[in-house]
């Protein structure tokens, strides 16, 4: 494929959402991660919520989810979407005022959601559980979301719609569509609704949503990222653009039908069970493609990774997703998810996913681009990117490492009978046996979050730093 021509005179990029979003995707990071610090804690020692109803486990662990996926990861999709899209279609975005009442709402979204969710207002829906006035504001702020992003391809100046954007874009379309189809809902106060659906079919368009949330949100969007700014950060093109686009047509088909592998051996039909474990085994073909294409496009200055903190995010935000999209196929074999299914092996799937590929690649992107916003050369200080790395990584391997173990241990605890059929153990000494671990996850989560601590001062110190000029060319992609 012909690489793009680089525009001889220089466009007037219109990026103040793009700094907006920025700056919030590393505010609510912190926030989120405290929060899961919290309620880590809470799991350890239990009185730790002081007998307060807003501070129990149960009001604090939606807050936390929300917080890290819609707050921190949304807020940085925003970001890297708007910065990427005018950049590859060399135009200043579409109705840049629409961009801005996309930053304000969706603040005003997650706002809602930090007051709502810890008062008890819930659908108790899995990533869904925001009640219907705030699925509304979701709603316009995301078809708002898609006019600008859309409307910006449509008036770019360059024929070629570069594979980022088609990642971008599918998210997009994706996400509109499974928000308001399992958001669907029957008021019942300004507060308080009842889901459209009942039952079996509740659940089955529940799980439709939550793994296409991790398909969608948390997978084609971020790949968006990695897309872009793993070749501009290593200086190279894209390994493989072929590859890319079999990547995206692969992955966008078969992530849809997973789904049903989270309600294994419930009241759901067998032949749908099976259907989402087949689609899951198919998805490891395509998740590895990606991640293959994106490590391989460092071939020829492997060596900047020795020196280059922000490469090492990004690559091993990649070593995280092609693990985690390794383990979750596994996970949906019916064998190996009776052993699995609610044990804190789940936990660790989803948070090597959400710690080590969404955390890093949302902060390597942050790092590229932060600077770059305010005419920076760098970051303030890079010795503090390489403190953050070291420990979000060792932070991230305490933390997956004790819930699998805690997790086998577990499903190994429940299922183990004696001759007589009677159990082996009860309840509490499993409860009890995992203690130790989740001490070890709370010491992983803490190192973590005092990652995202070091990235915020670097962040600020770069935000008031000495303005200095960067000149920021297009990368042009090899067939």
């Amino acid at each position: 494929m012909a690489a793009n021509p680089v525009s001889s005179s220089p466009v007037a990029y219109t990026d103040d959402a793009v700094r907006g979003f920025a700056l919030a995707a590393v505010l609510w990071g912190v926030v989120g991660m405290l929060v899961g610090v919290v309620i880590a804690a809470q799991l350890t020692w239990p009185e730790l919520n002081f007998g307060i109803s807003w501070l129990s486990y149960g009001r604090l662990r939606p807050l936390h989810t929300n917080a890290v996926i819609f707050a921190f990861g949304g807020c940085a999709l925003f970001a890297t979407s708007y910065h990427v899209v005018q950049r590859t279609c060399q135009t200043p975005l579409f109705l840049p005022w629409l961009a801005k009442f996309t930053f304000w709402g969706w603040q005003l979204v997650i706002v809602a959601a930090a007051i709502s969710l810890p008062m008890g207002y819930t659908q108790g829906k899995e990533y869904a559980e925001l009640e219907w006035p705030i699925d509304i504001l979701i709603a316009v702020v995301w078809v708002s979301y898609a006019i600008v992003f859309f409307g910006t391809i449509g008036i770019r100046k360059v024929r070629h719609i570069y594979v980022a954007n088609w990642f971008f874009g599918a998210f997009i379309i994706a996400v509109a569509l499974l928000h308001i189809v399992n958001s669907a809902a029957l008021p019942a106060g300004a507060m308080k609704s009842y889901s459209a659906y009942a039952g079996v079919q509740d659940a089955m368009v529940q799980w439709w949503y939550g793994h296409n949330a991790v398909g969608f949100f948390l997978t084609a969007g971020f790949l968006g990222m990695m897309y872009y700014y793993i070749p501009k950060q290593a200086e190279r093109p894209v390994y493989s653009y072929r590859l890319s686009i079999v990547h995206f047509w692969a992955l966008i088909f078969t992530y849809m039908w997973a789904g049903p592998h989270h309600l294994h051996y419930t009241a759901l039909p067998d032949w749908a069970q099976s259907v989402g474990m087949l689609f899951s085994l198919v998805l490891l073909a395509p998740s590895w493609g990606g991640m293959i294409n994106g490590v391989m496009t460092l071939s020829g200055a492997w060596h900047k990774l020795r020196d280059d903190p922000i490469l090492k995010f990004l690559i091993v935000a990649l070593s995280f997703y092609g693990m985690s999209t390794f383990e979750g196929p596994m996970m949906s074999i019916k064998t190996v998810n009776a052993l699995s299914h609610y044990t804190d092996w789940t936990v660790g799937h989803v948070h090597s996913g959400a710690l080590g590929w969404v955390g890093l690649i949302s902060m390597g992107s942050l790092y590229h681009l932060i600077p770059r916003m305010y005419g920076r050369t760098s970051m303030y200080s890079t010795k503090a990117i390489e403190v953050h790395f070291w420990i979000a990584t060792l932070g991230i391997v305490l933390y997956i490492a004790a819930m699998w173990i805690a997790g086998v241990m577990q499903g190994l605890m429940w299922r183990a009978v004696n001759p007589d059929g009677t159990l082996v153990y009860t309840f509490v000494e499993s409860v009890k046996a995992t203690f130790p671990f989740y001490v070890i996850r709370l010491a992983g989560g803490l190192l973590y979050l005092a990652g995202m601590g070091v990235m915020a001062w670097n962040v600020v110190m770069t935000v008031r730093g000495q303005s200095r000029s960067v000149a920021y060319v297009p990368q042009l992609v090899r067939a």
